[in-house]
């Protein structure tokens, strides 16, 4: 039996449209997959720690995104289990730029406080922790510059930055990497001293930590190492980012240094050769 197909050239057509709707359909949901890259990864039912979790996947489970909000992803699995994850505990391809060199790098330099929040005090009650901030994050910028990095500042000014836009800038513009500077201070003068490196996120940022922490060991103040520490700039940063405290504002010994352009240096020059070493170690 023989038939002819009157209407071919149609039903040609409509094939080729089913078939480039179905790989732009493709490409689609490849582009918006993440990956869990930890162990029973928590499916919750909001986007944050305090939403309850309602499934788990395991490690490498491929996730569809259907949406986004405050750095959560809303995704869906492969059993049609819907819920929202991390984004900083699963691998979206493209998220984390490959980064080898100081000159590839988009770095967000946060000069800790600024404009009504004045920051700690110093041991002679006459000098702001945030001047010192913003002196210190200027002199990094200046050396990560002339070595060709994009610098961004969350201010190069002495103004009012909120604590929710300093990581925000970092993940709008896809930090390579984000450190804010600070100086701490004890509850009592002279009862604390040195420098310490904090992160947050281990997998996306201790590494980036203990890079920088490692040039810290021949400044004159103590180094008192890597260490957890949950503060907003970087708790609520998916780019690698860590929070430094380069002496106590409010110890003699260490404001003496804090207060010089000297230390500023040694300190910046040690900051951006600990992002060189992380770079290249991504190579």
């Amino acid at each position: 039996m023989h038939f002819k197909l009157k209407n071919w050239p149609g039903l040609v057509t409509s094939l080729v449209i089913l078939l480039v709707a179905g790989g732009l359909l493709w490409a689609f949901t490849q582009h918006n997959a993440v990956t869990a890259t930890v162990s029973n990864l928590n499916l919750r039912n909001g986007p944050g720690l305090t939403y309850q979790a309602t499934h788990k996947v395991k490690k490498n489970s491929r996730l569809t995104i259907l949406g986004e909000k405050n750095n959560w992803y809303h995704v869906r699995d492969s059993q049609n289990h819907f819920g929202w994850v991390a984004s900083w505990l699963v691998d979206h391809p493209g998220s984390l730029k490959r980064v080898t060199n100081l000159s590839e790098a988009t770095i967000v330099l946060d000069p800790g406080h600024g404009g009504s929040d004045s920051g700690a005090l110093s041991i002679d009650q006459k000098h702001d922790e945030k001047v010192y901030t913003l002196a210190l994050a200027k002199k990094v910028a200046q050396r990560l510059r002339a070595r060709g990095a994009h610098v961004i500042m969350t201010r190069d000014t002495d103004k009012t930055v909120s604590l929710a836009d300093r990581p925000a800038l970092a993940n709008t513009n896809q930090a390579s990497a984000f450190i804010s500077f600070h100086f701490d201070s004890a509850p009592a003068d002279n009862l604390g001293s040195g420098t310490t490196t904090y992160y947050y996120h281990r997998q996306t940022s201790y590494a980036l930590a203990k890079a920088i922490n490692q040039g810290m060991s021949d400044l004159p103040l103590t180094n008192r190492g890597v260490k957890f520490g949950n503060f907003e700039v970087i708790r609520d940063n998916s780019r690698p980012s860590l929070l430094i405290e380069m002496g106590y504002i409010n110890t003699k010994k260490d404001f003496s240094y804090i207060r010089r352009a000297a230390y500023q240096d040694q300190v910046a020059k040690r900051v951006v050769a600990g992002l060189s070493t992380y770079f290249q170690s991504a190579s």
